[in-house]
């Protein structure tokens, strides 16, 4: 049975990592003592939920957990530090603290540790977030118990509507933008103080230049799109945003 630990403190731990090609360590103490850490466990580094989905959205709404108080987004997995080191580089994840509990000692203290044999996993966690402040278990979100690797309720946006649901974007934003363009700096700065993310797609390289005028009908950049509906370039999104 997958317990819930609300209130109570994080299991005392300490991690082996590999950082700048030398052995390093991290207790859990360092990692929660007098802070507001977000963590969320899954089953394995390169698997597809993980990789396409869960790391992918706590790394993009990671500034706005910034602004709400937490201090650091732990992502956590029953993989050697290898792995971890190796799937933070190719998910060019910089926002996010990659924590190996190689052993699952913390999961196995978390009551999360579960038998992924059938698949050839071994034992590994299950997919659960959590609040943690000052090492005392706020909050957690754990999957419900279902065959496979259900997720619904572990993802970065619950927990950030959780901590602050008046934080939460609702808006789907795309910003269509060329390398050097100051205008589209200006746009992205724009969007980055109000708080919002975006998808940035690069005409050249993430779209053609014909389909990128069969969309946006205009021949400059930035050309931003708000829930499906054109506004315009960096003074349209301005008058919009106002």
């Amino acid at each position: 049975m997958l317990e819930n630990k609300e209130q109570q403190k994080v299991p005392n731990v300490t991690f082996t990592l590999r950082a700048n090609d030398e052995w390093t360590t991290r207790t859990s103490d360092e990692i929660f003592s007098d802070k507001t850490v977000v963590v969320f466990s899954l089953p394995g580094a390169f698997t597809p939920t993980c990789s396409s989905s869960h790391l992918p959205r706590y790394n993009e709404l990671a500034p706005k957990f910034f602004q709400n108080g937490v201090d650091e987004i732990i992502c956590m997995s029953v993989n050697d530090t290898f792995v971890m080191n190796a799937w933070a580089a190719h998910q060019d994840a910089d926002k996010i603290s990659f924590i190996p509990d190689g052993n699952g000692e913390f999961t196995d203290g978390m009551g999360m540790l579960v038998d992924k044999a059938a698949i050839g996993f071994g034992k590994r966690s299950w997919r659960y977030a959590m609040l943690v402040k000052n090492g005392v278990i706020e909050k957690m979100f754990i999957e419900p118990d279902l065959p496979g690797d259900p997720f619904e309720v572990s993802d970065a946006d619950t927990m950030l509507n959780h901590i602050n649901p008046s934080a939460c974007q609702t808006s789907a934003i795309t910003v269509f933008s060329k390398p050097g363009c100051p205008h589209c700096k200006n746009a992205k700065a724009l969007l980055n103080e109000k708080g919002l993310t975006f998808e940035e797609l690069e005409v050249g390289k993430d779209v053609n230049l014909t389909m990128f005028k069969a969309l946006t009908h205009a021949d400059t950049v930035p050309q931003i799109f708000i829930d499906g509906q054109h506004i315009g370039g960096s003074e349209a999104l301005a008058a919009h945003l106002n």
